[in-house]
């Protein structure tokens, strides 16, 4: 495929995957906490591994082993650290009901931007090559599920009507195809490999600052081996991925 079909692609994959918060209405809450902390182990790995494994080394490969490269990462880390202490914006995976505070609309205008930039990272990683594009993408994927799961329970606690949190929650994840085109249409003008490292610094905030604490949390034994096999498990997935393509 061409990279404008990938990226389409993967646009319209990202945006059904916004639907995927609707799960909370038929899961119990026992369930719901179960699945979730699955899901949030593996995609700390994942996140971690993706910046790592993938994206790193491709921004280092386009720019150089030089300073620019790691100003980018930190710029990463740096612009979602603010993103989330001044818009209220965290990866929330309580279930319903358990939300401190309903931030309903501030979530989905920080959801809105975190998916834009999602986009630009998606977009850059495909100019790149398939490979490194579609790596990116299943990372995004691993920490999409449960953020919008963690979200749309936020807006129905807030009071919004099951509908209209599926629709609006869909609606934020468009942006992500607008900035995967945005950076296509202007890749004659744009290095991508910046924004291949800016990602990587918003994918180790993420799995760093927001998850991998949550999955350290738990207090028996055996709860603490399966999160972090699943942490382990996102890992080596993608560096089998790293080495695919390295074949």
């Amino acid at each position: 495929m061409t990279i404008l079909l990938w990226i389409i692609l993967s646009g319209i994959i990202l945006a059904l995957i916004s639907l995927t918060g609707a799960l909370v209405l038929v899961l119990t809450k026992s369930k719901f906490e179960k699945i979730i902390e699955f899901l949030v182990a593996f995609a700390a790995g994942a996140l971690l591994a993706g910046a790592f494994f993938h994206l790193i080394p491709e921004a280092v490969e386009g720019m150089g082993n030089n300073l620019p490269v790691y100003l980018w990462i930190v710029g990463g880390i740096v612009a979602f650290g603010i993103l989330e202490q001044y818009i209220h914006w965290h990866h929330c995976h309580l279930p319903p009901g358990e939300h401190k505070e309903p931030f309903s609309y501030l979530i989905l205008v920080a959801d809105t931007v975190h998916n834009l930039i999602d986009g630009l990272a998606v977009g850059a990683s495909f100019l790149v090559s398939s490979g490194v594009g579609i790596a990116t993408t299943l990372a995004v994927i691993a920490h999409e599920v449960p953020q919008e799961l963690g979200d749309f329970g936020i807006l129905i606690h807030g009071g919004w009507e099951k509908s209209k949190a599926i629709w609006f929650n869909f609606f934020s994840s468009i942006t992500f195809i607008i900035g995967a085109l945005l950076i296509y249409f202007l890749r004659t003008n744009i290095n991508p490999s910046f924004l291949l490292a800016f990602a990587a610094g918003s994918f180790i905030y993420i799995g760093a600052v927001d998850i991998i604490p949550e999955i350290t949390r738990a207090c028996e034994p055996r709860q603490k081996i399966t999160r972090y096999s699943f942490f382990v498990l996102g890992i080596l997935i993608f560096l089998a991925i790293k080495l695919l393509l390295s074949e």
